[in-house]
Formats: C-alpha cells, structure tokens, sequence
C-alpha cells in the first residue's frame, strides 16, 4: 500500500494529505476537499471514539481460521465491509482520475473481493450518472445512495437508481446540510417521516437510510421502511460537534437489534476498527477515505490491495480475541 498511498498523495495534493493518520487535524475546515466541516471536531470525534475503544486478547481456543464472512440484506459479504458512498473527484479529490474511472475501479474491486461497493451523488450530473454507470458495469452489484433532493430531481434520480439492476437503494439524508450542495444552489432538505415512507414505497429495491445517529431517529427510519439504516455523521463533513458514530452505535443497537440491518461509518481505517464496530453492534461498516485514498492511488488494484489489508488485519484481530465467527461478534471483545 505504500507506493498506492505515496501516488494518492501527488494526485491529491492540496485536496488530501493522505497523513499517516487520517484523524482530520490537517484536513479541519477543507470542504470542498475531504477534511471535516468547521473545527472538524466531529471527523476527529469518529477517530478518537474508535482509538479509545480497547480490545481483550483471548488465545486460548481451538481455532486459527475465523470465518469471516456475514450476510446482509440478501448479500454475502466476504468481510463485513462496505465501500461507502464518496463521489465527487474533481472537487473533492483533485481531479487527475476522472470520475468515471474511479468510481468504476472502486466498484470493481469490491466484486473482485467479495464485498460491494456504494456509489455517490451530487452536482454536476456525471457524479451520479458515472456511479450509476459503474453499477451496470457490474451487473448491478452496487448500492446507489440519491441525496434528499426535492420532488422532482429525487424521483427522477431514484427511478434512474432503479434502472441500474441494484438490489439496495440508499439515501444519505444527513447530506441535507452539506455545504458543497448549498453553494451550488441545489435543493436538498430534512424528510418527515411521512415523506420518508412515500419515497421507498416508490422503489421496488430494499432501502437503506444513511445518517442515523440517535435511536429515536432509528425507530422512526424502521416505521418508514427502511431495511438498513447507517450510523452516520456524514464524515464529520455536515455538523461540527457531533459525537463519534462509535459513541452512539450500542444505544442504537440496543434499541433496533433484529429489526433491520444496522452499519456504521465514520472513522474506520482498519480491520481491528472493523471488529471494534462489530461488538458494538453493527452487522457491518461502511468505509470512506480510505478507499478514496486507496482507488486514487492505484485505482482498481489499489482498492484491492486495501480490502486485503483489511481482510488480514480483521482475520488477525478475530483469532487474537477468540472470535470465530464475524456475524456473531460478542460485546466481551471488548475492555470496559
């Protein structure tokens, strides 16, 4: 991963740092680009709220070959990861790939490696046409995520998702607030829940509801039909001074276990964050800037490369605190 990073470093330059730790410190306030809106308090938040998480090791078991494969919402995935949704290359990434190709690479190497990948949305319309383009490419394994547009322009991006063969349709309504939409002028907004229910009525595919952070608002997305729903502050990119998603999981999961397909973003660089996510539970996480990163710098072989770090790390991480399946991850894996 080194020469995939050091190449994602010069083609993102005065976008990303692409630092060694990708925390948000840098990066605070650089939106447009991939930093954190504001003081970035909420990017940093997402870290920190895994980095203090602590694990206990257990090595006395019979096994040295977990399996690590979960199934979610119809799919299997080879780890329980997720590409997350980021588009937008030319002014959030620098611009030397075109838009087409990365999210084409991206979604290529998550089916190589058995995992799948989200596309974004966004102004102008190449970003979502490209992700939707890509989704054909792969036979519609895929995961479209529409912002919450107003009437016409979401219908009309929602039947085009439709058209693309994916099984799973997703909207991040926490993009509601974000800048780079507001200084384009395009309107996007709030959804009651009675809007909510209107809009994945009018698709035929499974919804997931991205940018869950209490657990009243993750009833309410069950009560509107969402059969996923995504534990999200958006990457610190929307609100400053929100909690880390890993602060407010447990409570969610708590409060909604069983009743749809719970994931999480936001901080997760590793395969021990990955598993951390895991026992707090989440049935999988989504990952952005590290893919972002990872495609940028090597395009479908350096996405590949880092689903097979995660992949290890994960692996490493489960034998070492006696996890032996990845769908049944136990709350004493972790320290309290």
């Amino acid at each position: 991963m080194k020469s995939v990073r050091e190449n994602a470093k010069e083609l993102m330059k005065g976008f990303c740092k692409v630092c060694p730790v990708c925390n948000g410190k840098a990066c605070a306030g650089e939106v447009p680009g991939m930093g954190g809106l504001g003081t970035a308090s909420s990017f940093k938040n997402n870290v920190k709220a895994l980095a203090d998480i602590k694990l206990n090791m257990r090595t006395i078991h019979d096994f040295c070959e977990p399996d690590t494969s979960v199934n979610i919402m119809g799919m299997k995935l080879d780890i329980p990861v997720l590409a997350a949704p980021i588009g937008g290359v030319s002014f959030n990434m620098g611009g030397k790939i075109e838009e087409a190709d990365y999210i084409s690479a991206k979604l290529k190497a998550c089916t190589a490696k058995g995992i799948i990948g989200c596309t974004g949305d966004g102004v102008p319309e190449f970003i979502y046409q490209s992700g939707f383009n890509a989704i054909e490419e792969v036979g519609g394994h895929g995961i479209p995520f529409i912002k919450p547009w107003e009437e016409a322009e979401l219908h009309m991006k929602l039947e085009k998702a439709d058209r693309t063969g994916a099984k799973i349709i997703g909207m991040d309504i926490d993009a509601a607030g974000l800048i780079t939409l507001r200084k384009m002028g395009r309107p996007v907004s709030p959804k009651p829940i009675s809007k909510l229910r209107d809009i994945i009525e009018s698709v035929d595919a499974d919804f997931i509801l991205k940018g869950i952070m209490t657990p009243d608002e993750a009833k309410m997305a069950i009560d509107a039909g969402a059969k996923g729903i995504v534990v999200s502050n958006h990457g610190g990119r929307v609100l400053d001074s929100c909690p880390g998603t890993a602060e407010v999981l447990q409570a969610i999961s708590e409060a909604v276990a069983g009743q749809c397909c719970i994931m999480v973003d936001g901080g997760v660089r590793t395969g021990i964050d990955v598993l951390k996510m895991l026992a707090l539970g989440a049935d999988a996480v989504m990952i952005g800037r590290p893919f972002s990163i990872a495609t940028m710098g090597g395009l479908q072989e350096g996405a590949e490369k880092y689903i097979d770090q995660l992949k290890s790390e994960f692996t490493q991480a489960m034998v070492l605190t006696g996890t032996e399946k990845a769908d049944s991850v136990a709350p004493t894996a972790l320290y309290f």
